[in-house]
């Protein structure tokens, strides 16, 4: 593939920096092609695979590789625990952050209004895409292959939340400044930005009139966790990274 103004990367340099080699570079080219990529292609038999299918499947290999490692490495937590360390280890946000290192976006194929609407870093298209890479690894190579590109990436997550890492950063800073009664905490929402369906919200969080962080995100809520955490970082939090 070649590089254009609506096409991703050569595929093969995403095979190199993911450290797998196809035997069916088909399987991968699948994964990073996006639906609306296929809905302004051609029809019938010669119409391209979106990755949604490859997203389904990829979703149980991540949730099997996961719990596998938790349940084999955490013998002492119960199952509201691992349930739990599983849930945040798999979340939209872990994944997200993966697929941005690797950079998924730069070759994936999009339609044109998906390409020119920011689907390159939309949250949920890349955290869907890290899903199909990992399902067409493991349709390539089998589920040790896939373990083996995806415990590397993920362990670090996977260890901190199942020692109590708590990713609920609003209530861990609401729990910091609790320390000293009359500390006032407060986030002021100071922008909306995007269109309707892409909506981005920045927000401050305050103590005592005091900026401590700013952050963005699709919701209130998510924009508001971002400040927190920057927050945390500022009074020398260590696992907000």
């Amino acid at each position: 593939m070649e590089k254009t103004n609506n096409s991703p990367l050569p595929i093969r340099g995403l095979e190199e920096k993911i450290g797998y080699k196809y035997d069916n570079i088909e399987l991968l080219v699948t994964a990073m092609t996006h639906s609306s990529y296929c809905n302004e292609s051609k029809h019938g038999k010669d119409r391209p695979k979106d990755n949604e299918r490859l997203e389904f499947l990829g979703d149980s290999v991540l949730s099997v590789i996961v719990s596998d490692y938790i349940f084999k490495q955490y013998g002492d937590l119960d199952e509201g625990r691992l349930t739990k360390s599983r849930a945040l280890s798999v979340c939209e946000d872990t994944l997200y952050d993966i697929a941005i290192k690797l950079g998924l976006g730069d070759y994936m194929l999009f339609g044109h209004g998906e390409s020119t609407t920011r689907g390159r870093l939309r949250k949920s298209i890349l955290a869907d895409a890290f899903e199909a890479l990992l399902a067409s690894i493991y349709l390539d190579g089998g589920l040790e292959k896939a373990r083996e590109f995806l415990l590397p990436k993920i362990v670090p997550i996977i260890d901190k939340a199942a020692k109590g890492w708590d990713t609920d950063y609003k209530s861990r800073l609401q729990k910091l400044v609790q320390q000293v009664p009359e500390e006032v905490l407060e986030y002021k929402l100071v922008s909306e930005v995007g269109p309707p369906h892409d909506r981005i919200f920045n927000t401050e969080v305050y103590l005592n009139s005091n900026l401590l962080g700013c952050g963005s995100g699709r919701t209130k809520r998510e924009a508001e966790q971002q400040a927190a955490k920057k927050a945390l970082g500022f009074f020398g939090e260590e696992d907000v990274e």
